[in-house]
């Protein structure tokens, strides 16, 4: 898989979670009606609350900021409603031991606490987002619509909702609808046994469901036979979303979800003349490539946008451009097309390409510097990982660091005498690589700055460091073949050799002359033999 750590950064930092910056006391607001939890009460807090969501902040985290109002509301409203969800807040920087006990490894991070259980948050970021999500993971998995006005009231001003008619709620079927309800984090189910209700929204069938929604299509009728839960699952998901949609803060958790395994991205201005037949091009796409692609547009009138097109290579004067991108895990797959033309045809056979593996991914790398080898610490770029890396028998100490980041500036002195200690010892190799503009295939990293070693003799087992940044902790780490500091990370995918070419000869005209010994020979190893002799009647004695 081909890796990025500037996406992934990206993805999590500046598409998930791109809000606006709160003001300075709103976390101190957020206090009065948010459990403040350490180490000496957590323990106690999730216990004698049943149900409790808790955010993991950093007090200098804009994001966090931005939070704080939304998350204070939400907890007002859940308390003036008598509702015993709680709400809670840990502020990580300072209670480490919880931070670790629950990896938590960006801010914000929230936990959803069931009977002292967590589990992952996969609500949105406002007051009512939080307040859907944690009602709908404690209430019942769908909501009972005994008439029209009720289902009225239900659907509100949602962008998305589903309404199931099930005469009997106790069927395979309605039971299969009930269990994706309860899946559903982010989508409100509905149930009736009311005609008057499916006729208001249209089904005509004994038992089915609609899916209602404020765009496209306003009404997506399931018609399958299949009533179990993935199923019902798969087709909410895939119709929960645009045909081509925006990207927006509120939308990014739902486009990178991994309900559609692929996602076609559009860069360009909304405001350029041809746009709206570029957004017709992508609607008729988007209507051939149903379930399998999900189309979307980056305005970079948006300067958040802007930002993301470093990760894959692109300018503003080559906009508008596209790529495809496929997500797995933490690992992104980048395809580009070979024609920058934006017609019906180009993008077909690019879409094409991509699915019939005929369009091989893309890996951004730097030149190889010419004096890549000339100082202790080796540079290393996408081009030649693998020969300073991986294809040797050495320890290789490398970090993944990022030019802006202030913390790989503060370990660059230190990582220079790190060179210098290991210089001359041809089973080590110190090397560094800018993460930002270098991509390998399988690598996996997940912050600034990386520590990692390869060792020699296993590099498909890497270990990743995670002591101290001094020059004393990095020496033993290297020393002691990474045992010291060091922590299995991610299996790192090692090319397979290709077998040698067969010597150009016919086998049965071979012919195996056996080797003798010489005179010497014979008398070396005979001495040899009488020394074991020895030795061996001494052990007997």
């Amino acid at each position: 898989m081909a890796s990025s750590l500037f996406f992934t950064l990206a993805l999590s930092a500046l598409l998930l979670f791109s809000y606006a910056r709160a003001d300075e006391d709103a976390a101190e607001e957020a206090e009065k009606h948010v459990l403040v939890l350490t180490e000496d009460n957590f323990k106690q807090s999730i216990t004698e609350n049943e149900h409790i969501l808790v955010e993991f902040y950093a007090p200098w985290c804009g994001h966090c900021k931005s939070l704080a109002p939304e998350y204070e509301s939400a907890a007002k409203q859940l308390a003036a409603e008598g509702s015993a969800i709680r709400l809670a807040m840990v502020d990580a920087t300072v209670e480490k031991s919880l931070q670790e006990e629950f990896k938590v490894q960006g801010f914000p991070t929230l936990k959803f606490f069931v009977n002292g259980e967590p589990t992952e948050y996969g609500g949105g970021r406002t007051a009512d987002t939080i307040i859907s999500w944690v009602k709908k993971m404690t209430g019942p998995p769908a909501v009972a619509l005994a008439d029209v006005d009720a289902a009225k009231e239900f659907i509100g001003e949602r962008e998305v909702v589903v309404i199931g008619l099930f005469a009997d709620q106790e069927s395979a079927a309605a039971k299969g609808f009930l269990k994706a309800a309860r899946d559903a984090q982010d989508i409100q189910y509905g149930i009736t046994s009311s005609a008057e209700v499916a006729k208001e929204y249209g089904i005509e069938s004994e038992f089915g469901f609609v899916v209602l929604r404020t765009f496209d299509e306003p009404r997506v009728f399931y018609d399958s036979d299949n009533f179990t839960g993935a199923a019902i699952s798969a087709f909410v998901g895939i119709n929960s979303l645009p045909l081509v949609i925006d990207f927006t803060q509120e939308s990014a958790p739902k486009i990178f979800s991994g309900k559609t395994p692929r996602q076609f991205l559009y860069f360009g201005s909304k405001k350029a003349e041809g746009f709206k037949a570029h957004h017709e091009l992508l609607t008729q796409l988007a209507v051939d490539n149903k379930g399998t692609l999900l189309f979307v547009v980056f305005d970079t009138e948006e300067e958040e946008n802007v930002k993301i097109l470093d990760v894959f290579g692109l300018k503003t004067d080559a906009l508008p451009a596209v790529r495809i991108i496929e997500l797995v895990a933490r690992d992104m797959k980048k395809f580009e097309p070979e024609s920058t033309d934006l017609t019906v045809e180009a993008l077909s056979a690019f879409i094409a390409g991509v699915t019939d593996g005929s369009i091989k991914i893309t890996l951004k790398s730097e030149d190889v510097p010419e004096d890549w080898d000339a100082k202790p610490v080796k540079v290393v770029v996408g081009k030649n990982f693998h020969d300073v890396v991986i294809n040797n028998e050495k320890n290789v100490i490398i970090e993944f660091y990022a030019p802006w980041c202030g913390h790989c500036k503060k370990l660059e002195p230190i990582w220079d005498e790190l060179g210098e200690y290991f210089d001359g010892r041809e089973e080590y190799v110190i090397a560094k690589m800018d993460a930002t503009t270098n991509e390998v295939e399988g690598l996996e990293v997940s912050g600034f700055p990386t520590i990692k070693m390869f060792p020699a003799g296993d590099k498909s087992h890497p270990l990743k460091y995670t002591g101290k940044r001094d020059l004393k902790s990095l020496m033993v780490f290297g020393e002691g073949g990474g045992r010291d500091g060091g922590v299995p990370d991610a299996d790192f995918p090692i090319p397979s050799k290709k077998a040698p070419e067969p010597d150009d000869f016919e086998a049965e005209d071979e012919e195996e002359i056996p080797l003798e010994e010489t005179e010497e020979e014979k008398a070396i190893r005979a001495e040899a033999e009488a020394e074991v002799k020895k030795a061996s009647a001494k052990e007997e004695l």
